[in-house]
């Protein structure tokens, strides 16, 4: 049966006859590439990023759209007046809005995050991609937590530091000031047209906290920002983070239903966790995808695909993929991810 992509997401979400498992391609740089100007004059107009993602979802044929310029998009929302643009890398936030703790009461949450002109430019984008794709594709949206947010705003060693050491007001304070900037940022994106909230939590893992903190401190964050926000579209997402350790917390916590695995998790591991309760998406190792030949690209997509497969309520997904990947090996994956996620039979039926 022909379905479009989003059908296709909602058929795997609820566990509904498909014609094949969703795949995620998180193409971003690319686009810059894709148009032929470098990444500066790239992501300073929405206009150019929604024609980069248009253009290669069409020219690899997979499932998802983005939003998302850069992750260093919502310090400046909230201040940060400098992104460093490399060449062949993501832009990276090269100034931060607290440089002492005395900065913590003077950080300004905008009243109206759709009105800000740094929300311009991201808010056009969605425009775009909504007359032009929109009720086809879903369009994602990535948000950071608001326990992982501070890291964009004084640097993940200065954030780290005062997480685990305090002083415990300052850092309450802040992450005060960093939840209500969330749920305004979810509400702003959500209004704009995203159908997809990745929920993006590296504090979300035991790869990056202890479970003892897990559950006294990034826990509760998670629970306040989710009954704010709500769970419709929101993907747990830990970066490269494992998360099935955590998994049935979550779930059973919070009630998320979508999980972007890491791509050291087991996917069959995870689906016997889910046990159907949730869409779980398997993630291939992109960072490898840079040097594996396109033969060891259809390896790998067949090997997540037998794992995760069975039973359904599953996703095929990358990370952020590099640069640096061929695009001979791109097209590798969406192709085998095409042809393994089939529901037409054998053994993935």
């Amino acid at each position: 049966m022909a379905m479009t992509a989003l059908q296709r997401l909602a058929a795997a979400a609820t566990r509904r006859p498909a014609d094949r498992a969703p795949i995620f391609c998180n193409l971003f740089d690319q686009g810059a590439r894709e148009l032929g100007m470098p990444l500066r004059e790239y992501y300073s107009r929405g206009a150019h990023v929604a024609e980069g993602q248009l253009r290669l979802r069409e020219k690899f044929g997979y499932d998802n759209l983005w939003s998302l310029f850069y992750v260093g998009k919502e310090a400046e929302l909230l201040g940060c007046n400098r992104i460093c643009f490399a060449d062949d890398g993501p832009p990276n936030v090269e100034h931060f809005v607290i440089d002492d703790l005395d900065d913590i009461a003077s950080l300004e949450v905008p009243a109206d995050i759709t009105r800000h002109p740094a929300f311009e430019q991201p808010a056009e984008c969605l425009r775009l991609l909504r007359q032009h794709a929109g009720g086809t594709y879903p369009i994602c949206a990535y948000i950071t937590s608001t326990m992982s947010l501070p890291a964009l705003l004084m640097g993940m060693e200065r954030w780290m530091s005062l997480l685990l050491m305090g002083p415990v007001d300052a850092r309450d304070a802040l992450l005060a000031r960093c939840h209500e900037f969330f749920v305004k940022e979810v509400e702003a994106y959500r209004a704009a047209g995203a159908d997809v909230i990745l929920y993006a939590n590296p504090f979300g893992s035991t790869d990056t906290v202890s479970m003892k903190f897990f559950l006294s401190h990034a826990l509760p964050w998670i629970e306040r920002d989710l009954r704010a926000i709500g769970t419709d579209g929101v993907v747990y997402y830990c970066g490269t983070s494992r998360i099935n350790r955590v998994l049935d917390i979550v779930l059973d916590t919070v009630g998320i239903r979508t999980y972007y695995l890491s791509p050291f998790d087991s996917i069959a591991d995870a689906k016997e966790i889910a046990g159907g309760r949730a869409l779980t998406c398997g993630v291939i190792n992109d960072a490898r995808m840079i040097d594996w030949t396109e033969d060891e690209v259809v390896a790998e997509v067949r090997r997540m695909t037998d794992a995760g497969m069975p039973g359904g309520r599953f996703l095929i997904g990358t990370g952020v993929m590099p640069l640096a990947i061929p695009e001979a090996n791109i097209r590798a994956f969406v192709t085998a991810a095409r042809d393994f996620g089939s529901h037409d039979g054998g053994a993935h039926a």
